[in-house]
């Protein structure tokens, strides 16, 4: 065992991901999942991991028949089992309306998670790595994600088994490379076509800026994932004193709050009651809503909340909707 075979093991080990037996390891033929398949390889016996291959040709590229033919030597040369399926994207996305990327991801799961069940396996492991977790915190951040887009990408993830999470894109070519082990190339990643593609061409100029970019942002998102749960907690320790549901809508204690607790309180609200979470949708509620939990007395509405005086005058009750007729 090499020393980053070894940092791996020590990763994996650290986090807990609580993999053992039967997995299911899905290869594409590209370095990413090469990579993961070598190195699982390798480290099998100190996970005890019984492993087999799966690999989806999604007839997308003309190259498909050569990566599945590499997968299959990659496998005979390592003695591994390996599931083949040939699936009809294409077909899929027409019919049901999506694009090709969410189309393949929707037919490449269902045929996992079949053949995890059929081989008795208890996660499927996949090639995702510190440079995907990046990529995917932008895309969410341009579409206005808030704190929740933060979240560092989870290792295990219901069946999903993500072992190379901390680990960088280019550390896994190095790897390949030093030991001799080739891997198939899929030139469409480098077409502008998804935002994933788009902003792994915008990161390259800020990674030669900030090399360790990737690695700073994850930790970043771990203290973040820190923070949001001792948050939560202390949201949940007000509830039944401070706040609580009730009647389809929330009771606040009157009186002064702040309105970053208060802001928390209304997200997880929310989140209870299955409402909009919008951030900036919370952001400008707040401070109407702390104004009147000070100072109101009267009935008061919000665009599409309704804040009502509570029998007793302790409370305030706000309701989401549009405000009853009256006859």
């Amino acid at each position: 065992m090499n020393r980053f075979e070894s940092d791996l093991l020590a990763q994996i080990q650290r986090r807990g991901d609580g993999v053992s037996g039967r997995v299911l390891v899905a290869c594409s033929g590209g370095g990413d999942s090469v990579a993961l398949l070598l190195l699982l390889w390798t480290l099998r016996k100190s996970l005890g991991l019984d492993l087999s291959v799966a690999h989806a040709d999604h007839g997308l590229r003309p190259e498909s028949a050569e990566d599945a033919d590499f997968v299959r030597q990659l496998c005979r040369a390592l003695d591994l089992d390996l599931a083949e399926a040939s699936l009809g994207v294409r077909t899929h996305a027409r019919d049901q309306g999506l694009g090709l990327e969410m189309a393949a991801r929707e037919l490449r799961w269902d045929w996992l998670r079949q053949e995890a069940e059929q081989g008795g396996a208890a996660a499927v492991a996949t090639g995702h790595t510190l440079d995907d977790h990046t990529e995917t915190v932008f895309i969410r951040l341009a579409r206005g994600g808030g704190l929740g887009c933060l979240h560092p990408l989870a290792p295990r993830q219901d069946l999903r088994w993500s072992p190379l999470a901390e680990v960088r894109r280019e550390d896994l070519r190095i790897y390949l490379a030093a030991r001799k082990i080739p891997w198939r190339e899929d030139t469409s990643n480098g077409e502008p076509f998804t935002p994933r593609n788009r902003w792994r061409r915008l990161l390259v100029d800020l990674r030669q800026e900030a090399p360790d970019l990737d690695r700073h942002l994850f930790e970043t998102h771990r203290q973040a994932e820190e923070a949001e749960r001792l948050a939560r907690g202390f949201i949940l320790t007000r509830e039944g004193s401070r706040w609580s549901i009730a009647d389809g809508g929330i009771a606040f204690e009157k009186g002064d709050w702040d309105e970053a607790e208060l802001r928390w309180t209304l997200e997880s609200a929310f989140r209870r009651l299955g409402w909009t979470r919008e951030a900036g949708l919370l952001r400008n509620l707040t401070p109407w809503l702390a104004e009147r939990l000070a100072h109101g007395r009267q009935p008061s509405s919000w665009g599409n909340f309704h804040l009502n005086p509570e029998p007793g005058g302790g409370y305030l009750h706000l309701r989401q909707g549009p405000l009853p007729s009256r006859t």
